[in-house]
């Protein structure tokens, strides 16, 4: 696999503000905080955490559909942070997204060759009727969808079948990157087993780059190359999948995993139980922002923030025990 970087996010910040009413001082929620990672081309990196940690605002501001704060976001070299509105649609032809809900995200009043067509005709206004259709019978038919299906509405698939209808829709362009936001979540097991291996296939034959978006540490585990595993807005663990999963390092990514069930009932995994309630965002503990919850807490640990340490192999860690 290339090692080349293609996403490269450096100290990116995103806070959402909160309105208290007149004259008074506004809160914010952070949403991101100063997070920096890496995305390889060729690979697929999974994002994890729990509900609000700011996966999917993450993606978001990869793609630009929201604004970050601070920080630097390069995509195969160029710095997308302060790009003009203008030179936008060059990047999100290269960067697509498949979201959690294909309901949501096709149009009700669209057939599906008009949707897979939409981006063709956005971008390549000059592509005859022709061979758009001729794409679009094709890519389709890659993700499962037969031609006799083209004029049908939303409504009349499957939720797996409008998710492959989603897929066809992000790769029509042809991008380098895709970013699947719980591409999978509102999918049965058996479904979801399914999209991820054409995905996998997909990215095979198209060479292409995923950040995968996930609560489920068993789909991420799946598909995934590499993991960064978020809290309350901050990068707690970087590191290859196997580490990730046999040799996990932060007290939060144990948890995590002490959660998932094994298919053996032989094989029992010790559970770590985290007292408390995540902390709001608006107003995180000082210090580690885990160390309310963690059940290894230290002093220092109330204090001061960790950085991140490398651990080696691609492995990092976010802790003030290594």
């Amino acid at each position: 696999m290339s090692r080349e970087i293609l996403v490269d996010v450096k100290d990116v910040q995103k806070y959402f503000p909160l309105s208290k009413g007149w004259f008074k001082t506004k809160s914010y929620v952070r949403a991101v905080d100063n997070i920096s990672f890496s995305i390889n081309r060729g690979e697929t990196f999974g994002l994890v955490g729990e509900s609000g940690c700011g996966k999917s605002t993450t993606g978001r501001l990869i793609n630009g559909l929201i604004k970050a704060d601070n920080g630097e976001i390069f995509f195969d070299g160029k710095n997308l942070l302060g790009l003009p509105e203008k030179k936008w649609k060059k990047y999100r032809q290269k960067m697509q997204m498949v979201f959690q809900d294909p309901f949501a995200s096709l149009s009700p009043r669209m057939r599906v060759k008009d949707i897979v067509m939409e981006p063709l005709t956005i971008h390549f206004p000059k592509m005859s009727s022709k061979e758009k259709l001729e794409r679009v019978i094709e890519l389709l038919g890659k993700c499962g969808i037969d031609e006799f299906h083209l004029n049908k509405f939303p409504h009349e698939f499957s939720g797996g079948q409008r998710q492959r209808i989603s897929i066809a829709r992000a790769l029509i362009l042809q991008p380098e990157l895709i970013i699947a936001d719980e591409a999978v979540s509102a999918l049965d097991v058996s479904i979801q087993s399914q999209i991820l291996n054409l995905m996998k296939d997909l990215q095979d034959e198209y060479k292409l780059t995923y950040l995968f978006i996930s609560h489920d540490l068993s789909v991420v585990e799946h598909i995934s190359d590499r993991v960064g595993v978020m809290y309350l807005g901050n990068l707690v663990e970087v590191a290859p999948k196997s580490k990730t999963f046999n040799d996990p390092k932060h007290p939060y990514t144990k948890s995590l995993l002490s959660s998932i069930p094994k298919p053996d009932p032989k094989l029992k995994r010790k559970k770590i139980l985290l007292s408390g309630e995540i902390p709001s965002a608006s107003n995180p503990p000082s210090g580690c922002k885990f160390h309310t919850r963690c059940p290894v807490v230290m002093d220092v640990c109330k204090k001061k923030v960790p950085q991140a340490v490398n651990l080696g192999e691609g492995h990092s860690v976010a802790c003030h025990l290594y």
